[in-house]
């Protein structure tokens, strides 16, 4: 699933970039966590838009609640012409399809997909879309992937690199790789 992600980076700006966060730590129709994720990734490769790379696996804690199993994580960098409102709708469909019931915030969940940036957009509206996600400066899960698939990247709103939102954390909550 890897490309020469380093040659992908100097052809990609932070203005051209769609990264999509993925998450899962319970067993759904798609198989265990990790089968989860994979699939995951496959199906981000088609209808309207295409896989450009994506991050290994990471095995961490859960974030917010933690009487729950540990989750595997990944970031993809992808391509499409679809707007923001309309991926959104499409990842909240694989979602579906991977058994994904929304209800307790930060709860365990079959397939957590989301949006984190979409070409350096700042959006906030009423509803489930604001860009950049509002979680990515906060979470080492999300934040070493995207250093490792998208190093280019830089967030919209705080004009830093992942590397850089990476050291103002404490080190905790980084995930093994899988």
């Amino acid at each position: 699933m890897r490309t020469d992600v380093y040659a992908l980076a100097f052809r990609l700006t932070s203005k051209n970039m769609i990264l999509i966060g993925l998450g899962s730590n319970m067993i759904g129709p798609w198989g265990t966590p990790r089968d989860t994720v994979l699939r995951a990734l496959r199906e981000l490769g088609g209808n309207g838009t295409q896989l450009l790379a994506a991050s290994r696996l990471l095995t961490t804690s859960p974030y917010g609640r933690k009487n729950q199993p540990d989750y595997v994580n990944a970031v993809a960098l992808i391509a499409t012409h679809m707007p923001p409102e309309a991926l959104l709708r499409r990842l909240h469909a694989i979602e579906r399809s991977a058994g994904r019931r929304r209800g307790i915030r930060w709860g365990p969940r079959s397939l957590d997909l989301d949006l984190l940036d979409y070409h350096g957009r700042r959006m906030r509206q009423p509803g489930p879309l604001t860009l950049p996600h509002p979680g990515i400066t906060l979470r080492q899960f999300v934040l070493k992937p995207i250093a490792e698939v998208a190093p280019g990247w830089i967030h919209p709103v705080e004009h830093r690199r992942a590397r850089s939102l990476l050291r103002r954390l404490d080190g905790h909550g980084g995930g093994a790789e899988i």
